[in-house]
């Protein structure tokens, strides 16, 4: 099959499916597998080059609404009745998995897709396991944009993450997946640790200053412990078994006496099918 991906998430499933070789195309933010940066980019996933798109003659192209305003690229896609399928889109770690399956039924590679899907189940169960010899849950802020301030409420895998990493999201009290809040609010909940994960920011490109010289900052025990952390938004932040590594990552800071340490260069899931 000629596979097109128009969103960084899909592409990553892709990858775990080992169909990377079968991609002709993908949107400009999708960065692995390595291989898929020598592609043809196609634009931003907002504003994809549906002409380009044609051009290159996909027998499926696979399309996400988990951006407001994607709805332009499917119907551009229906209008020149260009084959796709629209990859559901996750709020869960559960539902993560869940689209393992479905695409791997739709680029017919579902046994794989199968096996895949239970060893990304084993690996939270591990970590679930792991999560109950924690005594004590550690408060974390998630920070997803600065201004203004947004950050994951209780319906969204960063709050799951944070509980099977030991900790607890200071704002799991807001049943929402995106939360719009403000400094002062940050401040009252006095979180013990920061992680800043600015969607679409690569990590260099995070300029802490930002956070340190808000009001009262230096009160939060977070700062006062030296805890704030400029993470890999790509870990973190799109709903891909990459949140594995993003899980791996955080626990291993929260508690490293319990959990295994972090190596970036080594993903959980693929180190289970080799």
């Amino acid at each position: 099959m000629r596979l097109i991906s128009i969103c960084p998430s899909n592409t990553e499933l892709l990858g775990y499916l080992g169909l990377s070789s079968s991609l002709v195309g993908v949107d400009k933010y999708s960065d692995w597998p390595e291989e898929v940066k020598t592609l043809p980019q196609l634009g931003s996933d907002l504003s994809i080059d549906m002409d380009k798109v044609e051009e290159l003659k996909p027998d499926l192209v696979l399309a996400s609404l988990s951006v407001p305003g994607m709805e332009r690229n499917i119907e551009q896609l229906e209008k020149r009745k260009i084959p796709y399928v629209i990859v559901p889109n996750p709020k869960s770690l559960t539902e993560v998995g869940d689209s393992i399956l479905f695409v791997g039924d739709v680029t017919n590679t579902a046994d794989k897709a199968r096996k895949l899907y239970n060893e990304y189940n084993q690996i939270l169960q591990n970590y679930r396991t792991l999560s109950k010899q924690v005594e004590k849950k550690i408060p974390l802020y998630w920070e997803w944009w600065a201004k203004p301030i947004f950050t994951p409420g209780a319906t969204n895998w960063l709050t799951e993450i944070s509980e099977l990493a030991g900790g607890r999201n200071v704002f799991d009290d807001m049943p929402k997946a995106s939360v719009k809040t403000d400094w002062e609010d940050v401040k009252s909940r006095n979180p013990e640790v920061i992680c800043v994960v600015w969607v679409g920011v690569k990590k260099e490109k995070v300029n802490p200053k930002v956070i340190l010289k808000r009001e009262g900052v230096e009160q939060l025990a977070a700062i006062q412990n030296n805890q704030l952390y400029i993470l890999d938004e790509p870990l973190f932040c799109r709903p891909s078994p990459k949140l594995l590594m993003g899980l791996s990552k955080i626990a291993s800071i929260l508690h490293p006496q319990i959990y295994p340490s972090f190596n970036e260069s080594k993903d959980p899931l693929l180190e289970t099918l080799i």
